[in-house]
């Protein structure tokens, strides 16, 4: 008997310890639309990259400062030396003037040093438009990484919502699978009592069967749904999201489309950034022009030497000015003038095209928002609708003015009413903050709402 006891507890615990570590795989985390955005925002790899290029531009900004300092270079070096049998044909004078030959010279070593110093006062004016190129694509730089900002922001409420129709769906989809087999019990206990015919008992099996398996499609959907979002957030891959949809069907006021396309074109990080290239390319054209003038530097230098018994040389200091320039750059240089030019005019119908392309997003963003308005507003008439048919159906068909048919029918169209209310209500927002995402607005209105 205790043996049995034992063995029974074993069992139980074996299956304590068994939940526990499913309910320990399957966490769950209750996840706000405003935690989602900012987890976003801080494991986004992609932010990540954006950030590493907006420290090259600003390197290379400090490269192109650096390049008005002046250069030092300081070099030296010991030397040994063989005797060389060197045959002068001149005699070297002893410097005592009575003729006699100079006394032999002895080199075994030879030690020197220099030091240099070069301060450029003119180049062509290609170092302060290097200095202007370098500040306009720090300036689009930034602004490409809050573009990538923007549309990771939009990106997460897209898919936030996206999770939430699914969870929506999963649980709109049990709540009639419930009723689809309670209503196939009913019928069984009516046939078996022969107050129903055996094919309406088929109809209700046969419905049964297919919310099961729009309940299959719907948690598959989840799953997905819930992976990546876990993924794109930075989470556990098992974690269980549950989402926050008490801010649905809450209606925005916009403003006249006129105005969404001025603050477009004012806000817009990807145009602004378009434009600071276009800038960095007129400084550009003015760098190329510049090989056409000569180089002014200021330069200086000290030298030391020292040769036993031979020379010395101390405080050699030197100081003056070197002109520089190349004559093929008046041949040579046109042509890298010409591709400077070329690439300004690129930039310049590039960002009129961007220009005519921001308005139709913002028109087409603009349209669709109104559209899921209408939406939400139609199918909420509709839920109630269908809810309405379906007690009337019910109240026939318990009456047996209805056919199983219209009763069936009535209940799928409540279950279909139901779900395009709710992803109506999600598709409703995605399209708002989508408005303000092609207008450039979206993470300062999103932060601004949600303070």
């Amino acid at each position: 008997m205790e043996s049995l006891i034992r063995s029974k507890a074993v069992v139980l615990l074996f299956i304590l310890l068994f939940f526990a570590n499913i309910s320990k795989g399957q966490e769950t985390k209750k996840l706000s639309l405003q935690e989602a955005v900012q987890l976003g925002l801080t494991n986004s790899k992609s932010l990540k990259a954006s950030s590493a290029k907006v420290d090259q531009a600003s390197a290379e900004l400090m490269e192109a400062k650096m390049r008005q300092y002046p250069d030092l270079k300081v070099s030296g070096a010991y030397l040994r030396v063989n005797q060389p049998n060197v045959d002068l044909k001149v005699p070297l004078s002893s410097g005592e003037g009575n003729g006699t030959a100079a006394p032999e010279i002895n080199v075994s070593q030879v030690a020197y040093g220099m030091a240099t110093a070069s301060v450029p006062l003119f180049a062509g004016f290609k170092i302060r438009s290097g200095i202007e190129s370098s500040t306009y694509l720090k300036k689009a730089a930034e602004l490409d990484a809050q573009q990538d900002k923007d549309e990771l922001v939009q990106n997460t409420i897209a898919a936030y919502y996206n999770l939430y129709k699914a969870q929506s769906a999963v649980a709109l989809v049990q709540e009639n699978l419930k009723q689809a087999q309670q209503r196939v019990k009913d019928f069984k206990n009516l046939e078996e009592n022969g107050l129903l015919a055996r094919n309406d008992l088929l109809k209700s099996q046969l419905q049964e069967s297919n919310v099961e398996l729009a309940l299959v499609d719907a948690e598959n959907n989840e799953s997905i749904a819930n992976f990546n979002m876990n993924l794109m957030l930075g989470l556990d891959e098992k974690t269980k999201l549950e989402l926050d949809g008490s801010d649905l069907g809450r209606l925005y006021k916009i403003q006249s489309l006129d105005e969404w396309e001025q603050l477009a074109i004012a806000n817009r990080p990807d145009y602004l950034a378009l434009l600071q290239r276009q800038e960095a390319s007129k400084s550009g054209v003015k760098a190329a022009n510049g090989d056409y003038f000569p180089s002014l530097a200021l330069t200086g230098g000290y030298v030391a030497a020292h040769i036993p018994s031979f020379l010395t040389i101390t405080n050699a200091v030197n100081v003056g000015v070197g002109v520089s320039y190349n004559i093929a750059s008046l041949y040579k240089n046109g042509a890298k003038v010409k591709q400077a030019k070329a690439q300004q005019e690129q930039l310049y119908w590039s960002s009129l095209q961007m220009n005519d392309g921001i308005r139709m997003q913002i028109h087409q963003a603009y349209q669709n928002y109104l559209e899921n308005l209408k939406k939400i507003d139609v199918y909420q008439k509709a839920v109630e609708q269908a809810k309405e048919n379906y007690r009337i159906t019910k109240n026939k068909y318990d009456n047996a003015l209805a056919t199983t048919t219209d009763l069936l029918d009535a209940d799928v169209a409540q279950l279909q009413a139901n779900l395009n209310f709710e992803f109506a209500k999600a598709d409703g927002v995605v399209a708002y903050n989508k408005l303000y995402e092609t207008a450039g607005l979206i993470n300062k209105t999103f932060e601004k709402e949600n303070k």
